[in-house]
């Protein structure tokens, strides 16, 4: 039942996103679709976990932890799924997290150079395991490729800012890269690294506009500062209800990829983790009255 549901909510929200839905339109498509509650917490959004919150656990631990969340969604990192991984190995991961009603809908932080063939074979695994966003960080030499390969996959590249020091640092570092490209190549807005470069994640996020495909949601003690580590979100300087509220105004796309990502405590992150959610969905109440 749990396998089937999840597919059926991603079927929903896939056609939704072929005919120009967003997110704003989820609790509308899922309730016409009878896949919504009406007590759902996340109000139809995607809320999932980059598993990289995850890396001291292996695969099946990750996804129960997951589970037990109560999410529904995932971004894995190349430890719990790699770009590598045998046609067997995607095949049992899909069914594991089909078997526990989570969807696989991005993977990453992936690099990206000139190198035509090597960058199909992140597209290749990308379409064999169902996943319709590839955060990245890609070379400058990269795009001509990148423009060829999303055109011909129909799967998005969101660029993957990294913070101070990093090759996408700066909002406009991202912008200026997708500007003259395929419209497919856009932005997974990393909203902790944001601050570290002293930027604010909701400006970033209406700037950036409907180049914004990912986000990966975290919150950091200090602005501006390369040695900055992760809070709980809401605990230090992001605007969680203004996230989403940007999010919104964008139009954000039903099938994007939204990625709690806790990098502190990684021996056992999960109190912490729940304590985040918690703050996502009083903010998403807030944004959806």
């Amino acid at each position: 039942m749990t396998s089937s549901l999840s597919r059926r909510r991603f079927l929903a929200l896939s056609a939704a996103a072929a005919a120009g839905a967003s997110f704003f339109d989820s609790p509308r498509v899922l309730k016409a679709a009878g896949l919504l509650r009406d007590d759902d917490p996340y109000h139809g959004w995607p809320i999932g976990v980059q598993s990289y919150s995850l890396r001291q656990f292996d695969l099946h631990q990750a996804v129960r932890h997951i589970q037990g969340m109560g999410l529904h969604y995932v971004e894995f990192y190349s430890k719990h799924l790699s770009p590598d991984a045998t046609d067997d190995t995607i095949a049992e991961t899909r069914k594991l997290l089909a078997s526990a009603g989570i969807t696989l809908n991005a993977h990453g932080v992936n690099g990206f150079s000139a190198d035509h063939e090597a960058n199909r074979k992140v597209f290749q695994f990308a379409k064999k395991a169902g996943i319709k966003n590839i955060t990245a960080n890609p070379k400058p030499d990269s795009f001509s490729s990148l423009d060829k390969l999303v055109a011909e996959y129909d799967i998005r590249v969101c660029i993957h800012n990294h913070g101070p020091g990093a090759l996408f640092d700066k909002s406009d570092d991202t912008l200026n890269a997708v500007k003259d490209h395929d419209p497919r190549i856009g932005a997974c807005v990393d909203t902790g690294h944001y601050i570290r470069s002293n930027e604010d994640p909701v400006e970033v996020i209406r700037k950036l506009g409907d180049r914004v495909f990912a986000a990966h949601i975290k919150d950091d003690t200090h602005k501006g500062d390369k040695g900055s580590h992760n809070v709980v979100i809401g605990q230090a300087n992001l605007n969680v209800a203004g996230v989403f509220k940007a999010l919104k105004e964008i139009n954000f796309p039903a099938d994007g990829s939204i990625s709690l990502e806790y990098e502190a405590n990684p021996e056992n992150p999960i109190d912490d983790m729940k304590q985040c959610l918690a703050v996502v969905r009083e903010a998403l109440a807030e944004t959806a009255s």
